[in-house]
């Protein structure tokens, strides 16, 4: 009896010191190297009709496009719809894996959905205690946090995760970018793309072309192959990048950035993060 829980005292240890060490890799490497994948997946990107519809999938995985960690939130949702006007989902609803709407495309042309989210994050001392704060606006910032706080360490975050539906013919007018974050101006349409052929983009960055800014995009169905399969590449003193479509499926292209232009003068950085869902179509 003494021998079993010598060893079970054991084992515990090792645990312990395992999970140590996974966390100071972890602290060690980019914070891309463990980051799960944020996605929005359309049920079809290209449809026709008198009343067509689609289901969009919202969900944070660790596989592409399997709901296997937790839902996308849908409280910053925004669906552009072909005029320029924000139009909204149907039936939407939010489980234990991932949310879920429908959208009725009631126009012709292209819809634009996306989930953008931005704030500070805070953290700090306070009776030796360590508080911190999510998701903060400047103003709130200016409420929560004390002007005197100590160790204070606060890092802005704008993300802008994203789609793109066509219902007949596709046009750009959703399509506009925003100057706010990193953002795709696709000079190939995002619904018009092939396997085997080149397809051009322009990353921003504030409305900027975001020169040298990498590039990772991911075709799913991970869950199935030992390889990722990535394709690597960055955008060029214009902003601009091709990627040439290996094989039909729907593709996860994620983008990153880090700069010091804050909202609030006591963030030290801002980190930013681009995503979409694109479907390559067989020619």
């Amino acid at each position: 009896m003494k021998h079993a829980h010598k060893k079970h005292a054991q084992k515990h240890t090792r645990t312990k010191q395992a999970l140590a060490l996974t966390l100071a890799l972890a602290a060690a490497l980019p914070l891309s190297a463990f980051a799960h994948k944020f996605w929005l997946q359309p049920s079809q990107t290209v449809l026709a009709g008198e009343d067509p519809w689609v289901t969009v999938d919202a969900a944070v995985s660790n596989d592409l496009f399997f709901f296997n960690h937790v839902p996308l939130r849908l409280d910053n949702l925004a669906i552009t719809a072909p005029d320029g006007s924000r139009t909204a989902a149907q039936n939407p609803a939010t489980g234990k894996y991932r949310s879920v709407f429908d959208l009725q495309l009631t126009q012709t042309g292209t819809y634009r959905i996306a989930v953008v989210n931005g704030g500070l994050m805070a953290s700090w001392e306070a009776d030796g205690k360590t508080e911190r704060r999510r998701g903060l606006t400047p103003d709130a910032f200016a409420r929560e946090v004390p002007s005197d706080a100590q160790n204070l360490r606060v890092t802005e975050s704008l993300s802008r995760v994203e789609t793109f539906v066509t219902n007949g013919a596709p046009d750009a007018d959703a399509l506009a970018v925003t100057g706010e974050g990193l953002e795709l101006q696709p000079l190939t349409h995002p619904n018009d793309l092939f396997a085997g052929e080149q397809a051009r983009f322009r990353l921003l960055l504030d409305g900027e072309p975001a020169a040298g800014v990498e590039l990772e995009i991911v075709r799913g169905g991970t869950r199935y192959r030992n390889a990722q399969d990535e394709i690597r590449t960055s955008a060029d003193a214009a902003g601009e990048f091709a990627v040439i479509w290996p094989e039909p499926g729907m593709y996860w292209l994620e983008a990153t950035a880090q700069d010091a232009r804050t909202s609030v003068p006591q963030a030290s950085e801002r980190r930013l993060v681009y995503v979409a869902t694109l479907e390559v179509l067989p020619q």
